[in-house]
């Protein structure tokens, strides 16, 4: 499922975005894993790799554009209170009450556990990478005969 179009077309699939990315990644705790047959886990980390980084990419894109929202909404109401306020307001104490608007603060929550969910991505493509790295080492002291190398 594309994500990215789904919350551009109904923000309201954020939840289930949320949801789906969460079981991934407890899914993808299990690819971090170096037992068993090293030739095996060689073949698939290049598929492992470029699965877990489109899925980074896709998270930055709606990340991207939950921050597009966010600046839009910030946008709206910081208009308004310069326009529509009972005294005039310095540009400053309008970026005050705009932190406080409940809408503003909601899409800061809901971009905020977004970016959690990308940071935990990214946690997974560096295990990803030491899982590489280890990998290679295995490799390297079988190849220079070390044959009861076991995981």
């Amino acid at each position: 499922m594309n994500w990215f179009r789904e919350i551009r077309q109904d923000i309201s699939q954020i939840i289930p975005a949320i949801d789906y990315y969460e079981l991934q990644l407890a899914e993808a705790r299990f690819e971090c894993g170096l037992k068993g047959n090293v030739e095996k886990h060689s073949r698939d980390m290049p598929g492992i790799v470029e699965h877990r980084f489109n899925q980074l990419q896709e998270i930055e894109a709606i990340l991207e554009y939950l921050n597009i929202e966010l600046r839009k909404k910030r946008t709206e109401h910081y208009r308004k209170f310069l326009e529509h306020y009972n005294r005039a307001l310095t540009s400053r104490d309008a970026e005050k009450y705009v932190d406080g608007v409940q809408e503003v603060v909601d899409q800061q929550h809901i971009v905020n556990e977004f970016a959690l969910i990308r940071n935990k991505y990214m946690g997974l493509i560096k295990a990803l990478d030491a899982k590489q790295f280890q990998i290679n080492n295995i490799v390297k002291l079988r190849a220079a005969g070390l044959e009861d190398v076991s995981l």
